[in-house]
């Protein structure tokens, strides 16, 4: 989306928009092209001894200090550039919402919306009016951000007109799914008034649950195009991997995402009957078997421990904290600023800005908050990933690839502030941890 992360964020999880929902997996290569799946020999320090024992600590650093110094830096730099970069959008986005309450755009987009006789619509033209105002406002940083940076980071494959296209396939899922999103939020507001809060959490899940069962059959073919993989060395160890797990599937999906970007990635997405295996062509074209089967293994790991259910449960819990607290300022801010800002009341769609800074302003102080209810859920699918797979290796050798836009050493205030994954030296030292203990996997047998 062209719009600033915090006015996306805010609209989208205040008015559940899917722009969340637009951030697939990674892409496929051409079709039948033979893939190397090399392995790749660990360490020394991380390969089995003489005596048989393996020093986590040791087999950890060894993977470590394969990063060039150079590439670290590089990494470093991209991420601790992403911090400033909520705050700063975090503030642009405030001051886009403000400007819009401020100048009285809001009041007049309502006053158009409201030209269409059947008020059950009203709330959607205004969405529509509200989106492409906060998409104008918000290009710039957008561009920056999302095109440019990505570019000189070399994450990026997409010129200007390609990532120009995928903004407006962006942008019309927004428009529509956010447009009935709004309508449901706003009949509900107008119904139960004093408890909006409560029911609006409710609506929300509901539509957030719908968007997620959708995704995978009618948003990412929007922006990718799936096949299923064919190439049975792949196919065959992760079908029987998933078979193991408990999860039924017959198929395996590939996604063309390297057309859009050069991050590695894996899914098992959707819900309620959508679900499906993914892997993106990146992965496929850069990584080995063991690597595969322990990004696979992690991927089934959220499946078979229910996190998209869980996240589902805690993320509403946000939402419906966020809403209460929303529903404890609006109206003392409204009867403040009524003659400037023409806010009727918490029903009236032109206070839509004053609701998404509000509820932005609180997700941004929960930041820590929600990135450890996902760091804590990307830690046990680590673990469940190693039990299943019995990759260590493998996994280690995935954390270095993603050290290409991920700092792979922070602190410890700065990983369980700003990670909403765990870095990279704490998953190596799991696997090297997981290796240690389970010696018959790698150790040399007695005769």
């Amino acid at each position: 989306m062209t719009a600033p992360r915090l006015v996306q964020n805010a609209t989208v999880l205040t008015a559940l928009c899917a722009g969340a929902l637009l951030a697939v997996p990674a892409p496929a290569s051409a079709e039948g092209a033979i893939r190397p799946l090399a392995s790749v020999a660990p360490p020394p320090a991380a390969a089995s001894g003489a005596s048989g024992t393996l020093d986590p600590a040791a087999a950890a650093r060894a993977y470590l200090d394969e990063l060039p110094p150079a590439k670290k830096a590089r990494s470093d730099a991209y991420f601790e550039g992403g911090y400033w970069l909520q705050l700063w959008g975090f503030l642009y986005g405030s001051a886009v919402l403000l400007l819009l309450l401020g100048t009285g755009l809001s009041a007049r987009m309502r006053d158009l919306s409201e030209r269409v006789r059947w008020k059950a619509v009203q709330p959607a033209i205004y969405w529509f009016l509200f989106l492409g105002v906060t998409t104008l406002l918000g290009f710039p940083l957008s561009v920056y951000q999302d095109w440019w940076r990505e570019h000189q980071y070399d994450l990026s494959n997409l010129t200007f007109g390609g990532w120009m296209l995928e903004q407006g396939k962006g942008l019309l899922v927004s428009a529509i799914l956010g447009g009935l999103a709004v309508m449901a939020l706003y009949a509900v507001t107008r119904r139960v008034r004093e408890r909006w809060w409560l029911w609006g959490a409710l609506v929300g899940m509901v539509i957030l649950t719908f968007a997620a069962a959708i995704a995978p059959v009618a948003i990412v073919p929007l922006f990718n195009s799936p096949t299923r993989l064919a190439d049975p060395r792949v196919v065959v160890p992760v079908l029987s991997l998933a078979r193991a797990n408990g999860i039924g599937a017959g198929e395996v999906w590939e996604i063309d995402a390297s057309k859009q970007t050069t991050r590695m990635s894996a899914n098992v997405s959707g819900l309620l009957g959508t679900e499906r295996i993914t892997l993106n062509d990146n992965l496929l074209n850069r990584a080995s078997l063991p690597e595969i089967e322990s990004v696979m293994a992690h991927e089934m790991g959220h499946y078979v421990l229910n996190h998209v259910y869980k996240g589902l449960l805690e993320f509403g819990l946000v939402i419906l904290l966020g809403f209460w607290g929303v529903s404890l300022l609006f109206e003392r801010l409204r009867v403040r600023y009524e003659a400037r800002w023409r806010i009727r009341d918490i029903s009236d769609p032109a206070g839509l800005p004053l609701v998404a800074l509000l509820f932005s302003t609180f997700m941004f102080l929960m930041t820590p908050v929600i990135n450890t209810i996902v760091r804590v859920a990307e830690q046990e699918a680590d673990l469940y990933g190693l039990n299943s797979s019995g990759q260590p290796d493998g996994f280690a050798r995935v954390a270095l690839h993603l050290s290409e836009y991920r700092k792979m050493e922070p602190g410890p205030i700065e990983e369980a502030f700003f990670y909403d994954h765990p870095s990279g030296r704490t998953r190596i030292l799991a696997a090297m941890r997981w290796k240690a203990e389970h010696p018959e996997t790698w150790a040399p047998r007695s005769p």
